[in-house]
């Protein structure tokens, strides 16, 4: 299952259906937002992966407690919502509260929603890893390059696939980051930065704000 399949299957829509009746987010909303997280969730944890480290505690963590379950249990998703926001603390750090700004600014979410959707996705995209760790048969060693090879696979997927708003996202996220940002090392700048126009007021005509406002219905 690539990044894509996740995204915009029963997986994705199960989280988006879950926050969408406990926060009173329209599904297309939510969507839009795990459109954009996700990638930068997985971008974080590739930077914090070049760490020894780093690489061999979240080696262990996927081993212990992300084998990939959640993905075939809706139940988790709420009920494992604590331990999503202690891994979003460990994820982005002294970042954490930045992200969620930007993210808020751009999904037109409001910020005391961000936090608690982002803690239901979380442990989803930990168990996505670890299922494709597990497939893989990769160490601490080559989380790196697994990470990478998410990302990559599901940026020309989105990009050989952009026939709706969904996509047209993915594709942004996932091909907009590359080239000169990638020199900042800092997913924030390469996502939230190029991709999401700056995270100011002026967004690129072409970029995600307008992309957003096409799946949002303008909101």
């Amino acid at each position: 299952m690539s990044l894509i399949d996740l995204l915009t299957g029963n997986t994705g829509n199960q989280v988006a259906e879950q926050a969408e009746n406990k926060f009173g987010i329209s599904k297309n909303q939510v969507i839009a937002l795990l459109a954009v997280a996700t990638p930068l969730i997985i971008s974080y944890l590739r930077n914090k992966s070049q760490d020894a480290k780093e690489a061999e505690a979240l080696n262990n963590a996927l081993d212990k407690d992300h084998n990939g379950s959640i993905l075939n249990d809706a139940s988790q998703i709420e009920a494992r919502q604590a331990e999503g926001g202690s891994i979003l603390d460990h994820i982005f750090g002294g970042q954490k509260s930045t992200v969620e700004n930007q993210l808020s600014q751009n999904t037109g979410i409001s910020i005391d929603k961000i936090g608690p959707i982002l803690a239901m996705l979380a442990p989803v995209v930990m168990g996505y890893i670890g299922q494709q760790k597990q497939q893989s048969n990769v160490g601490a060693g080559g989380l790196g390059d697994l990470l990478g090879g998410i990302l990559g696979n599901a940026s020309n997927q989105a990009q050989a696939q952009q026939s709706n708003p969904l996509n047209d996202i993915l594709g942004s996220v996932l091909g907009g980051g590359g080239g000169q940002s990638q020199s900042s090392g800092n997913p924030l700048n390469d996502i939230l930065g190029s991709v999401l126009g700056g995270g100011g007021n002026q967004q690129q005509g072409g970029g995600l704000g307008s992309i957003l406002g096409n799946i949002l219905g303008g909101k």
